[in-house]
């Protein structure tokens, strides 16, 4: 059954993407274009999900559910958290 997983994606500052999975911890992946992020993003989950199950570790439901994204705002600027 298929799993699906939030990608967190932002700029650096050399302009490439980088994307973070919000459910697995560590998981992450960069590209110079949205479409080469998606095709090393889903790669580096399938590693992810690989890596944990060989070392026998189970992802329930509930260490993965994402909450959302939540935009802060100080007197220094705009934080994005998730929560």
């Amino acid at each position: 059954m298929a799993k699906i997983f939030h990608v967190i994606i932002e700029r650096d500052e050399d302009g490439a993407y980088v994307g973070k999975v919000a459910e697995l911890h560590g998981c992450l992946s960069q590209g110079g274009t949205l479409d080469e992020l998606r095709v090393n993003i889903k790669e580096s989950i399938e590693l992810c999900l690989e890596i944990e199950s060989e070392n026998k570790q189970k992802i329930t439901e509930e260490q993965i559910k994402f909450i959302g994204i939540q935009e802060i705002e100080s007197k220094f600027g705009s934080f994005y958290f998730v929560f």
